[in-house]
């Protein structure tokens, strides 16, 4: 049983791994899965960013990426590759951070994790501190207010519309057959049922517009 969980978010800055370095060229954003450290040496890259021929040919020039692959779906691309040169990411995962986020943008890249205790957290920030410019942004219990305040603003919620998002899944709105119906849930809220459903399709279309634009 895990006793203490901690949900840290990392800024990175003078990375030189190949989509640090992509993103100080090529306007806009990526976002990245952690990188995979294979048997051979090779990191495994996914990301994913808008549709942007720029930013495919500044990684097929890089010497350093292998195998870059593509795929375009309404507007988006999603990219496979693999790196020579493990970024510094992997570093801080090899310590015990957990990744959940990841992007790049002008450069700098963006991370949020987990860590299980002070401990390993002490750990992940001593590497950290050998690597380049790592600063640790912010760091509170998994589960706490904060975390609340890191779903609203990276889904674009409003309070209102996660509280209720959040309470029709924790009382099996979305189960089938649900376990309870929009009036259970309102009454839970102490708002009236047209209301939670405004508030409710109002999130999920939220929700479903950061997953699919």
């Amino acid at each position: 049983m895990i006793s203490e969980c901690l949900i840290v978010e990392f800024e990175i800055r003078g990375d030189d791994c190949p989509l640090a370095e992509a993103t100080r060229t090529v306007d806009g954003s990526v976002e990245a899965q952690p990188p995979q450290l294979r048997a051979d040496g090779y990191a495994l890259l996914r990301f994913g960013a808008p549709e942007d021929d720029q930013l495919a040919r500044v990684l097929d020039a890089d010497d350093r990426v292998r195998y870059l692959h593509r795929v375009l779906t309404d507007g988006r691309a999603s990219y496979r590759c693999l790196s020579k040169h493990p970024c510094v990411v992997h570093e801080l995962v090899s310590e015990g951070l957990l990744v959940e986020s990841l992007g790049y943008r002008d450069g700098t890249a963006t991370v949020t994790g987990a860590v299980v205790g002070y401990d390993v957290l002490e750990g992940v920030m001593d590497r950290a501190g050998e690597t380049v410019g790592v600063t640790l942004r912010r760091v509170y219990p998994l589960g706490g207010e904060h975390e609340r305040d890191a779903t609203t603003q990276r889904w674009n919620l409003t309070p209102k519309q996660e509280e209720a998002l959040r309470a029709a899944t924790e009382l099996g709105y979305f189960e089938l057959p649900r376990d309870a119906d929009a009036a259970a849930v309102a009454t839970e809220l102490g708002v009236s049922k047209s209301a939670f459903l405004e508030r409710l399709r109002r999130a999920e279309r939220a929700v479903l517009t950061r997953l699919f634009r």
